[in-house]
């Protein structure tokens, strides 16, 4: 599969069924639509994270973190723009219930709220009087509040931030922006990433990528029970990546997890997707690893997963859970 990806000629068409989409399980078939295609829309980025989908507007918006800027696909023309530069090293990005654009800054160490008119709100840059380490991802929940990840990647170097000391230890976070409180709902993951909830929100998800710095760290994640809509208890594995690292991901209304996945072997770099189980289902092989995704196109069955320098798509037979 992977000399076949790497000499791919993304400029051409591909012989149905795409042989980068691959049946692991027969529970993934029913998913995988014969007449489509992974497609890449653009490449350019250094590092392509946080999508977040506009149906709206019809686009797409993500970020370039090194190069930081946030930038934007307009589903009807295909062009590509800016959408804000400097943008402070954003990294992940959603929509809250009024449709508004959340994002995590690395550089600002801090979760902002872009608003209608276009000002950009900060909701929380500091917990118990200290800085954030730099949040990284984020989900909304109907209830109104934004539950975030603050690993701290950021601030660990200057590719992607400014280098500087971390404050507080790496936790999820749960915050209402109502009221501007936030509360510590899971401190027990080395660096909490990806995070997205079940369909029926009874369920947090969580990605592990704490083998980034230190040697022999599982690769893995873990999946909660969200008690009351507020707490998470009873945490386990949910599923082992093995040498390849999960990052950021999206549940179908299914309740499967699809996974941007890379860092290991390239056999794995794509997407990685598994059952409500835990059992691996499904792959989408790209030629280079992937940092995150998100459904969006007018029916939410388009799958935009944002890889290291490119942006690629793909139209699935099921639909994402509509909290991006």
């Amino acid at each position: 599969m992977t000399d076949r990806m790497l000499d791919r000629d993304w400029s051409q068409p591909v012989r149905y069924p795409d042989p980068a989409v691959e049946v692991i399980d027969k529970r993934f078939h029913r998913y995988r639509l014969g007449s489509a295609a992974v497609e890449r829309l653009w490449t350019g980025g250094r590092w392509n994270e946080g999508p977040a989908w506009f149906g709206d507007q019809r686009c797409l918006i993500w970020s370039d973190i090194p190069n930081d800027r946030l930038l934007r696909w307009c589903e009807i023309t295909g062009a590509v723009t800016v959408f804000r530069q400097p943008a402070n090293n954003a990294n992940g990005n959603s929509r809250d219930r009024q449709g508004r654009l959340i994002t995590c800054e690395h550089r600002s160490r801090r979760v902002t709220r872009t608003e209608i008119d276009g000002t950009v709100r900060v909701l929380l840059d500091r917990f118990e009087g200290k800085l954030l380490n730099g949040p990284n991802d984020l989900v909304t929940h109907p209830d109104g509040a934004i539950w975030f990840t603050d690993p701290g990647y950021g601030t660990l170097g200057h590719y992607e931030g400014d280098k500087g000391e971390l404050e507080l230890p790496t936790r999820t976070y749960r915050l209402d922006p109502a009221s501007g409180v936030a509360t510590v709902v899971d401190e027990a993951l080395e660096r909490p990433n990806g995070l997205a909830f079940s369909p029926d929100y009874q369920r947090l998800y969580i990605a592990d990528t704490g083998a980034s710095h230190k040697r022999g760290h599982p690769r893995q994640i873990h999946v909660y029970d969200v008690v009351d809509g507020v707490r998470l208890a009873n945490g386990r594995v949910f599923c082992d990546f093995g040498k390849s690292s999960p990052d950021g991901f999206r549940v179908d209304v299914d309740g499967n997890l699809w996974c941007g996945t890379g860092w290991g072997d390239p056999d794995d770099d794509g997407v990685q997707v598994f059952a409500p189980d835990g059992d691996k289902i499904g792959a989408i092989h790209l030629p280079e690893g992937a940092a995150n995704l998100c459904f969006g196109g007018v029916k939410r069955n388009r799958l935009f997963i944002t890889a290291s320098q490119s942006i690629y798509a793909l139209y699935v037979e099921t639909q994402g859970v509509a909290y991006s």
